[in-house]
């Protein structure tokens, strides 16, 4: 069996996932499909599996990430529809990215919930700091492995009905955190100060133009020779520029940062469905 690693990911964190559970299936081969920097016309086999973990971004899907998946052709490959988000709640993305795997001719026949350390996470403001850790990863290629084991099973004559990922175990969210959430998100709407909408210099002297945050920005919101200018209109908010930058020269101040890692700090363990 051939599986392929699809993932869309700025900082890393849905591409180890889509690899931990790719090899765990034990595939004879595996594919890496990186929709990360540009879009890609990829057919895929109907003896193929194919393994698709996507970040969330307030809840759904990032349209940049969706408008790349859109390149994929199935003929009813089985696939692994995973969406990985930073310890809040994933809302609607797996839904979202079960009927897109659907659309293309994929065949979702399992699902899972994993966690990631969120974009705004930074040393002051951890938001599941160094996530996916070993034990995720751990837990990953387990998965695979069960992965494996149901497709063994189709290949003796069972089934590969497409499943439903509505009904995937959610996990525990403590009451008084979340009401504190909301609270604080209110409070911020109504306050009237605006937010940052980009990464911006924490000091405009300490980029090198070595053109990193260039190379890594998904959407090409930064300009070589322009470092220290983000575009507005084209940034996604995934902070790759500031979490690549040895300098430290780019921030991202945004009081969510603070808010997210003060209300959210029990672990959240991934969740899966077959």
């Amino acid at each position: 069996m051939t599986a392929y690693a699809i993932y869309f990911s700025p900082t890393r964190t849905s591409e180890r996932i889509a690899r931990a559970i790719a090899r765990g299936t034990g595939a004879d081969e595996v594919i890496d499909v990186d929709l990360t920097h540009d879009a890609r016309r990829v057919t895929l086999p109907a003896s193929a599996l194919a393994v698709i973990a996507i970040p969330v971004y307030g809840g759904h899907l990032p349209p940049l990430a969706a408008e790349r998946l859109r390149g994929l052709q199935g003929s009813g490959t089985p696939a692994v529809a995973v969406v990985v988000y930073g310890n809040r709640a994933y809302e609607n993305a797996l839904t979202e990215l079960a009927a897109l795997a659907g659309a293309a001719g994929l065949n979702v026949i399992a699902a899972a919930t994993f966690v990631g350390e969120h974009s705004y996470s930074s040393d002051r403001w951890p938001i599941a700091a160094g996530r996916p850790d070993a034990d995720d990863l751990a837990l990953a290629a387990e998965f695979g492995g069960r992965v494996a084991g149901k497709l063994q099973d189709t290949a003796r004559g069972g089934r590969t009905g497409t499943i439903d990922v509505s009904r995937i175990s959610r996990p525990r969210q403590p009451l008084l955190p979340l009401l504190r959430f909301i609270a604080g998100v209110i409070r911020l709407r109504r306050g009237g100060k605006p937010l940052p909408r980009t990464p911006q210099p924490s000091d405009r002297h300490s980029c090198t133009h070595c053109g990193l945050c260039v190379t890594l920005c998904p959407s090409g919101a930064i300009a070589r020779g322009d470092e220290t200018r983000t575009d507005a209109t084209k940034c996604i908010r995934c902070c790759a520029c500031v979490k690549s930058c040895s300098s430290h020269a780019r921030i991202y101040d945004t009081p969510f940062a603070s808010l997210l890692s003060k209300c959210f700090k029990r672990r959240k363990a991934p969740r899966t469905i077959l």
